[in-house]
C-alpha cells in the first residue's frame, strides 16, 4: 500500500531556525529517486539544496517560492509506494495547504525568473507574442510568491486561447492616487533574462515585459535591451518621479546586517592604514603566473596578500584571535581560517579556507580559484562561512582605494586591500634619489581594540605591508 511521507525543512547548519524556498526542482506529480535534489532553500548564510530522502511521486508543494519557513516545518509530501493510499501523512493530522497556483503581486524583479546559479536558462519561455488560438499551448507561471533576487519560477504549459501580446502600459503602470511607479507584468508573458541583463534593464529603465527577446529559448539579451532603448518609448517603462524599489530584508542580507550591527557596536574598532610600493610583488606574480605548475591557476594580486597576511599572522598571534566574552578569556587561533569576503547575488559572503596557514602558494592559490567560483555559484555552503578566524576584503576590484572595513563578528582583524594604480613614487635615497612610475596600492587593518592593542595591530600592518614590497622577506 502506498503512503504519504512529508519531509520537514531541516536545521541546514549551526541552529538556524528559518530558511526561504528559492527554488523548487520538482512539482506535484513528478517522479523522485532518494538523494534527488527536490528544493533550494536560503538560509542566513547560504543556499543549500535539499535531496529526497524517499523514492516516490511528489504528492502536495507546501510553500511557494519565496516563502519563508520555519525548521521543522513539512515543505513538501511524497507518495511513497504503490497501490492506494493508507491515509495522510505521517506526523500530520490534516492536510497541509495547497500551493496556489495563482501568480501573486511582487516587485518588477520578482516576476523576472533568474537562470541557474552556472549561467543556463531554467525552462523555456515565451517570445512575447501572444499565443494563437485553437488549442495551441501557452506558457505561464505557476506555484510562486513574492521571492529574493534568485527566486526563480517554473512554468508549466497549458492549453489557451489567442491572447494579444501585452503593451507596455499593460506591463507597467502607476497605482491610482499615490504617483508611485509600480512593476507589472502580464500574466499572459513568462520573461527570462539573466542577472545582468536585469541589472541594465533597471539601469536603463527598461520593462522587459515589452522587450523582444532574441536569445536561446526565448531569452532576452543584453542586445535585446540596448535594442528597446533606441526604440520608440513605448517600449520603455519610464518610473514616477518619486518610484520606489522595496526589497524584503530577509536570507543572507538580513543576518549580514544584524552581524554588522552587533559587530560595531560590541567590538571597539580602530583602523590604521598604510600605502605600499608593490612593484616587486606584481613582478613576481608575473614570474609565477608563468611556471607550468601554475598552469591553468589564477595568481592575482589577492594570493600574495592572503600569503603576506598568513606570514605576519605568525609573528602577531593575536591578530588571529576571538575575544571570548562569557568566559573572559582572548583565544589564540593556532590556525588560520582565512576568510575571503565575495560579493553575490544574494549580497556579501565570507567564505573561508580552512587550515589556510599550513598551504603552499600553489595549494592555497587552487583554494581561492575554488571559493570564488563556488561563492559566484551560489552553491557556498553554511561550513565554509563557519569557524573563520581572519578576513581580507578585496575592495580594489571596484576600483577603491582604502576603507574603514568592520569586523567579522567572532574575529580580532580584518585588512581591506585596496586598488592597485601607476603612480609617481619616490625611490632610491641621497644623491640616488629620483621619482619613478611605480604600482602603489593601499592597506587598511580594522582590529579589536579590546584584544589587539596598537603596537601590537600597527605592527601587523607593518609586515604585511614589508613583504607585499619586497617579497624575499617571507624567506627569512
Amino acid at each position: 500500500m502506498a503512503e504519504l511521507k512529508q519531509f520537514k525543512l531541516p536545521d541546514v547548519g549551526e541552529g538556524l531556525t528559518e530558511a526561504d524556498i528559492l527554488r523548487w526542482d520538482v512539482k506535484v506529480g513528478d517522479p523522485v529517486v532518494v538523494n534527488q535534489v527536490l528544493v533550494e532553500v536560503e538560509t542566513a548564510k547560504a543556499a543549500v539544496e535539499l535531496p529526497s530522502p524517499y523514492a516516490g511521486v511528489v504528492h502536495e508543494i507546501h510553500f511557494e517560492e519565496g516563502v519563508t519557513v520555519d525548521v521543522g516545518q513539512p515543505i513538501i509530501t511524497l507518495k511513497v509506494g504503490s497501490g492506494e493510499l493508507t491515509g495522510g501523512p505521517a506526523g500530520s493530522s490534516q492536510p497541509p495547504p495547497a500551493v496556489p497556483e495563482t501568480p501573486v503581486g511582487g516587485g518588477a524583479e520578482d516576476l523576472i525568473p533568474t537562470p541557474p546559479p552556472d549561467g543556463g536558462v531554467d525552462g523555456t519561455a515565451s517570445n512575447g507574442a501572444g499565443a494563437a488560438a485553437g488549442g495551441e499551448r501557452q506558457a505561464v507561471l505557476v506555484g510562486y510568491g513574492v521571492s529574493g533576487e534568485r527566486g526563480r519560477r517554473r512554468k508549466r504549459e497549458q492549453p489557451s486561447a489567442a491572447v494579444p501580446a501585452p503593451t507596455a502600459n499593460e506591463a507597467f503602470n502607476l497605482t491610482p492616487g499615490t504617483g508611485a511607479a509600480t512593476a507589472v507584468l502580464s500574466p499572459h508573458r513568462g520573461v527570462l533574462a539573466k542577472p545582468p541583463v536585469r541589472k541594465l534593464a533597471k539601469t536603463l529603465g527598461v520593462d522587459l515585459g515589452a522587450v523582444v527577446a532574441t536569445g536561446p529559448n526565448g531569452t532576452i539579451t543584453r542586445a535585446d535591451v540596448e535594442q528597446a532603448v533606441s526604440t520608440p518609448v513605448a517600449a520603455i517603462a519610464v518610473p514616477a518621479r518619486d518610484a520606489e524599489t522595496r526589497i524584503p530584508i530577509k536570507g543572507v542580507r538580513k543576518h549580514t546586517a544584524a552581524a554588522m550591527v552587533a559587530s560595531a557596536f560590541t567590538a571597539p574598532h580602530v583602523t590604521e592604514f598604510v600605502t605600499v610600493d608593490v612593484s616587486e610583488m606584481m613582478d613576481l606574480r608575473k614570474r609565477i603566473g608563468a611556471r607550468p605548475e601554475f598552469a591553468g591557476v589564477k595568481v592575482s594580486p589577492l594570493l600574495f596578500v592572503a600569503r603576506a597576511v598568513l606570514w605576519a599572522a605568525k609573528r602577531t598571534p593575536i591578530i588571529n584571535s576571538t575575544w571570548d566574552e562569557a568566559a573572559g578569556e582572548i583565544v589564540i587561533k593556532h590556525y588560520v581560517n582565512l576568510g575571503i569576503a565575495a560579493a553575490t547575488e544574494r549580497g556579501l559572503i565570507v567564505p573561508n579556507i580552512k587550515g589556510a596557514e599550513s598551504m603552499s602558494l600553489l595549494e592555497l592559490a587552487q583554494a581561492m580559484g575554488t571559493l570564488t567560483d563556488t561563492a559566484r555559484a551560489g552553491k557556498t555552503s553554511p561550513a565554509d562561512m563557519s569557524g573563520g578566524t581572519f578576513t581580507i576584503t578585496n575592495i580594489g576590484v571596484f576600483g577603491i582605494d582604502t576603507g574603514t572595513p568592520i569586523l567579522n563578528p567572532g574575529e580580532a582583524a580584518i585588512l581591506a586591500f585596496g586598488a592597485i594604480r601607476r603612480q609617481p613614487w619616490v625611490v632610491g635615497a641621497g644623491d640616488d634619489e629620483r621619482i619613478e612610475p611605480r604600482w602603489v596600492t593601499q592597506l587598511a587593518i580594522s582590529f579589536d581594540h579590546r584584544s589587539v592593542d596598537g603596537q601590537q595591530g600597527s605592527q601587523f600592518l607593518a609586515d604585511v605591508a614589508a613583504v607585499l614590497r619586497d617579497p624575499g622577506l617571507a624567506l627569512l
